[in-house]
């Protein structure tokens, strides 16, 4: 089933990736999905989620330290909080204790040209809102 990712008022399409099945299977639980993003700290281009202690009850499938844009990564946890990130541009995903992976389980697939916007958004003008549905 297709995917609508809309981020500060912007509407992406977007796809799961086969190759995470258990990620895409805990997060469609969540659907729909919503919450704000706020720019990360350490790792680059990109905007995240930050989940704290929650529990997918997942370890690691199909994960990179480098999401390219358009990318949805999700850490399950373990050296620092769980996390969701999406990457607009370049990214090295990191927290303070050093590099992370995570596992890559959503692509947007439409507006990539308008993906750039939402990282100077959230930068400058603080947390914006995100919701994840199935259309």
């Amino acid at each position: 089933m297709p995917l609508k990712v809309t981020i500060a008022g912007i509407e992406f399409d977007a796809r799961f990736e086969d190759a995470a099945p258990k990620t895409v299977a805990a997060f469609r639980k969540q659907l729909p999905y919503v919450s704000k993003v706020v720019h990360v700290r350490w790792s680059g281009e990109g905007v995240w989620i930050p989940l704290g202690e929650e529990d997918f009850g997942l370890g690691y499938e199909n994960h990179t330290s480098y999401p390219a844009p358009g990318q949805m990564i999700l850490y399950p946890g373990g050296i620092s909080e769980t996390e969701i990130l999406l990457a607009y541009g370049g990214v090295h995903f990191a927290s303070k204790l050093g590099q992370l992976a995570g596992n890559h389980f959503l692509t947007l697939t439409s507006n990539l040209d308008k993906l750039a916007q939402i990282g100077p958004k959230v930068l400058w003008e603080g947390a914006q809102d995100i919701r994840v549905e199935e259309v």
